[in-house]
């Protein structure tokens, strides 16, 4: 049975180049048989924090907001794609991932940043590491860090030269380390459901 992943991506810039990322990252995993959906931060267009979904009463919730707490209940695993602002956070993924909580529980995570930089967003994925975590999610240890962005993604995301051949490497340990930890959650929510 498909796995269902979502891969969450939150630039808001107007020329975006984490998306080749994102959409390489959601072809491979549907190339490998698993239900893969991309949730990208800017087009869901939450509002500014101000109430957690959980703090609505029930039906009350904008649609958007509704919807995606849906999508991420019904997830089996999250893959992160996570770029680097003044060694930081993205703005619009940090408030996407903050308007929810329990629905995030016990399921894994990784981790994948990019940059237009040699450090391909390391500082970004070391912060997404503990944020995460502390949302109730497992993050694995295997991790993707794509930098250049333009160097090792082209505009069609198909990798090119020597950091697309790490990157199809290392993409390929992610999504094996992904499925056993979403495979051995998914198996153990079945016996002790999440509490929300």
């Amino acid at each position: 049975m498909p796995l269902k992943i979502l891969v969450i991506y939150g630039s808001y810039r107007t020329d975006r180049r984490g998306i080749r990322l994102a959409n390489y990252i959601l072809e491979g995993l549907r190339t490998r048989g698993d239900d893969a959906v991309l949730i990208d931060a800017k087009s869901v267009g939450l509002p500014m924090l101000d109430r957690m979904y959980k703090e609505y009463e029930k039906g009350t919730a904008p649609a958007a907001m509704e919807s995606l707490a849906a999508d991420i209940r019904a997830a089996d695993a999250f893959v992160f794609v996570v770029g680097e602002y003044n060694w930081g956070v993205q703005p619009g993924l940090k408030n996407l991932t903050d308007h929810f909580l329990e629905e995030w529980f016990w399921r894994p995570a990784a981790v994948a940043s990019y940059s237009a930089g040699r450090l391909s967003g390391v500082r970004s994925a070391l912060s997404w590491h503990g944020i995460l975590s502390e949302m109730g999610m497992v993050v694995i240890s295997s991790a993707l860090s794509v930098g250049p962005i333009t160097e090792a993604l082209n505009e069609r995301n198909e990798p090119t030269g020597p950091a697309g051949k790490f990157l199809d490497r290392a993409f390929a340990t992610l999504a094996q380390d992904l499925t056993w930890w979403a495979t051995a959650a998914k198996a153990h929510r079945v016996v002790t459901p999440p509490p929300y």
